[in-house]
C-alpha cells in the first residue's frame, strides 16, 4: 500500500493499540483512530462503562495528532457475540467470546466502518502478522511466543487479511512498553485488561447469573458418589479447580478436585481428584464450524500442530476428515488435558496459522 493511503487503527485506550498507531505514523502512513463501544449493559444514567477507555483513546489520539472516530457496535455485539455465548453456556459448552468478537466486530463491523471512512487498511494492537505472496495472504504468529494472539484471529480469511495490518507483529511486550514510555504516550503505564471481554475482572459466576438462571444439581464422582452440589452446569468448565467447594471431604484425601465432565441429561457435574486423572485426558477431538485462512481446507490427512486452548504449547497431531463433511478429527500424539467442547482448536504449520474450528466432542483416555 502507498504511505498516503489511510489506515484506521482500532484505539481501545490500551498501550498496544496506541503503539500500533504510533508505529504506523512513524512509517509515514496517514493514520486515524476509531474507538469502538461494544458493551452497554453496565451503563447507568450517571456512568458509562467505556468512558475511561474513551478518555484514554482520545488522549492518545491528541498526543499523536490524529483524528479519533467513534462507533457504537453494542447492539451488534450483543446479538452476534454475547447472545451466542449465552446459548453455548446454557448448552453446557464453554465458548470463546474474544474469538467471536474478532470475527464479528473487529474484523467485520469495524473493518466495514473503516472502509466507509475511506480507509484502505485497518490496524490493531494484536500480536500477530500477515504474510503475502502472489496476492494470497497468510496469518502468522506474533514473534513473541508469550504474547502471540493468532489463536484469537484464526477466523480471518483472505478478505479480512487483505485489509489488515498488525504493527506489533515483531515486538515483544516489554519493547512495546519501552517505546510507549520513550514517546511519552499518556497511557504507557496503563495496566493490561484481563478476563473475558464482556465480563472483565469480576466474578464470572455472579456476572453470568444475571443472564442464566442457576440450576443446582449433584457433583458426582465417575462412580456415582455424590460429593457436593453445583450451582448450574453453565457456570463450570472442564479442568476447573477453583470454586468447587470440595476441600476436606472425609475419605477423600487424594488431592484437589477438578471438573471432568457434564451430564446434561441428569444435570450432574462429574468431578475427579488429581490434576492428571485419566478422565481429564483426551486422545482426540472432533471440531466443526471450521475456518480456513486460505479460504479452502488443506488436503487431508495432514500432520500439523494444534492448540486446544490459548496458553497451551503446540501439540503435534494428525488432522483427518471428520464424521461429517464440515468437520475434522484431531488425533493427538500425546493425550491432552481438559479438551473442552465450545472452545476453539487452532491449527499451525510452523509460524503459519492454517485456521481452526469449534470443539464439538472429545475422545477420553480409555
Amino acid at each position: 500500500m502507498g504511505k498516503t493511503d489511510k489506515v484506521v487503527v482500532g484505539l481501545s485506550g490500551g498501550v498496544d493499540s496506541a503503539v500500533a498507531a504510533m508505529r504506523l505514523l512513524e512509517a509515514g502512513h496517514h493514520v486515524e483512530g476509531l474507538f469502538m463501544k461494544n458493551w452497554e449493559d453496565d451503563d447507568t444514567l450517571t456512568h458509562c462503562a467505556a468512558e475511561e477507555d474513551l478518555a484514554e483513546a482520545q488522549a492518545v489520539a491528541d498526543h499523536l495528532g490524529i483524528r479519533l472516530h467513534r462507533a457504537n457496535f453494542a447492539a451488534r455485539y450483543r446479538e452476534q457475540v454475547f447472545e451466542v455465548c449465552l446459548r453455548e453456556y446454557r448448552a453446557g459448552r464453554t465458548p470463546n467470546p474474544d474469538i467471536l468478537c474478532n470475527q464479528q466486530i473487529k474484523f467485520r463491523a469495524f473493518l466495514d466502518h473503516a472502509l466507509s471512512l475511506g480507509a484502505s487498511k485497518v490496524a490493531t494492537g494484536h500480536y500477530a502478522g500477515v504474510g503475502e505472496q502472489g496476492g494470497r495472504f497468510t496469518l502468522l504468529r506474533g514473534e513473541d511466543p508469550h504474547k502471540d494472539q493468532s489463536y484469537f484471529l484464526y477466523t480471518l480469511g483472505q478478505a479480512q487479511l487483505r485489509h489488515s495490518l498488525f504493527p506489533l507483529s515483531e515486538l515483544p511486550k516489554p519493547e512495546v512498553r519501552r517505546q510507549a514510555a520513550a514517546a511519552g504516550l499518556p497511557n504507557h503505564a496503563r495496566r493490561d485488561s484481563t478476563g473475558i471481554c464482556f465480563i472483565g475482572e469480576r466474578d464470572f459466576r455472579a456476572f453470568l447469573s444475571r443472564y442464566i438462571q442457576r440450576s443446582p444439581g449433584p457433583m458426582e464422582t465417575p462412580e456415582g458418589q455424590v460429593v457436593g452440589e453445583h450451582q448450574g452446569l453453565a457456570f463450570y468448565t472442564l479442568g476447573q479447580r477453583r470454586g468447587l467447594g470440595l476441600g476436606g471431604l472425609p475419605d477423600h484425601d487424594e488431592g484437589a478436585w477438578y471438573v471432568a465432565d457434564k451430564d446434561m441429561a441428569r444435570n450432574a457435574l462429574i468431578v475427579v481428584q488429581g490434576h492428571a486423572h485419566p478422565r481429564l485426558l483426551s486422545t482426540a477431538l472432533v471440531a466443526d464450524e471450521l475456518s480456513w485462512v486460505a479460504g479452502a481446507p488443506p488436503t487431508l490427512p495432514l500432520r500439523c500442530t494444534v492448540k486446544s486452548r490459548y496458553r497451551q504449547q503446540d501439540q503435534p497431531c494428525a488432522l483427518e476428515a471428520g464424521p461429517s463433511p464440515t468437520s475434522v478429527v484431531v488425533r493427538f500424539d500425546t493425550p491432552q488435558r481438559a479438551v473442552t467442547p465450545g472452545q476453539s482448536v487452532v491449527f499451525y504449520q510452523g509460524r503459519v496459522c492454517l485456521g481452526g474450528g469449534i470443539i464439538q466432542t472429545r475422545t477420553p483416555v480409555e
